[in-house]
């Protein structure tokens, strides 16, 4: 199954399009199969900020917010959006839209309340004429490897004891490259080298575009910043720490060493 993004509402809501529901953070499912509710199931009273995001196949999808959980159950998005199935990864492109439509109810110029255009997803002030598309933040993450080791940090906002690869956000007027150099000295005063792309990940947490590189090691020993990075070390393939679950790039990462040092 393939997903089309598309802004242009259809000119009704078949009973079987599919509804991407957020009760606060959480996606509202059948709790047997964890299915995504159609129409002809919902209570069209209840439904709020709704958004038409495309078609998966030729299945319309939609997105909107209800108050209460019943009759579905809540599933943290998080949790949904790692299953990487073609489900989950609509469910973040709705996860992503909704956020940005509740984020951009007013100018941030003039503070007028904004309008939707039809023609394109986009919000418009009609006072002053600025408008506000989808925000998508590139950030890149990178696998650090020193003959059989990789680089894995662990972030002062990780729970029980978690590490992962490097990740930060770009600044204007980097290429990925240089972005990966800085990254990496400015968390763990280490010098890398041959920086290579690995492959991309939407992270609508709320609104990244995760650029995954691997790297080699140059230079430098470990020194964390001790704001962002509590503690790195290299650690080989057969003694790693805990790391992240499965369906997000830095566990991707993690497996190509895993998988190269075999």
């Amino acid at each position: 199954m393939s997903f089309i993004a598309d802004h242009i509402i259809p000119d009704h809501i078949a009973p079987d399009s599919r509804w991407f529901l957020f009760l606060q953070d959480f996606l509202l499912v059948h709790s047997t199969s964890q299915s995504i509710p159609v129409y002809a199931e919902l209570d069209a009273s209840r439904l709020k900020e709704i958004q038409f995001i495309g078609y998966l196949d030729a299945t319309p999808c939609y997105t909107a917010s209800v108050d209460e959980a019943n009759p579905f159950e809540p599933i943290s998005i998080k949790v949904f959006y790692r299953q990487q199935s073609c489900w989950s990864r609509v469910a973040g492109t709705a996860w992503h839209l909704l956020n940005w439509d509740r984020h951009t109810q007013f100018c941030g110029a003039c503070g007028a309340a904004t309008t939707r255009d039809g023609a394109e997803r986009v919000k418009l002030c009609p006072s002053c004429g600025l408008k506000k598309y989808p925000r998508i933040s590139p950030a890149m993450i990178v696998a650090v490897v020193w003959e059989s080791t990789i680089l894995l940090a662990h972030n002062c906002f990780f729970q029980d004891g978690m590490y992962s690869t490097l990740a930060g956000f770009m600044n204007p007027g980097e290429t990925f490259e240089q972005c990966v150099a800085r990254e990496v000295w400015e968390e763990v005063h280490i010098r890398v080298k041959n920086v290579r792309y690995f492959g991309n990940q939407p992270w609508p947490f709320p609104d990244s575009q995760m650029i995954a590189f691997t790297a080699e090691y140059e230079s430098g020993k470990i020194e964390v910043d001790g704001v962002e990075i509590a503690h790195a070390d290299w650690f080989t393939a057969d003694a790693l720490p805990h790391i992240p679950p499965t369906g997000s790039i830095s566990r991707e990462l993690i497996e190509w060493f895993k998988e190269e040092r075999r």
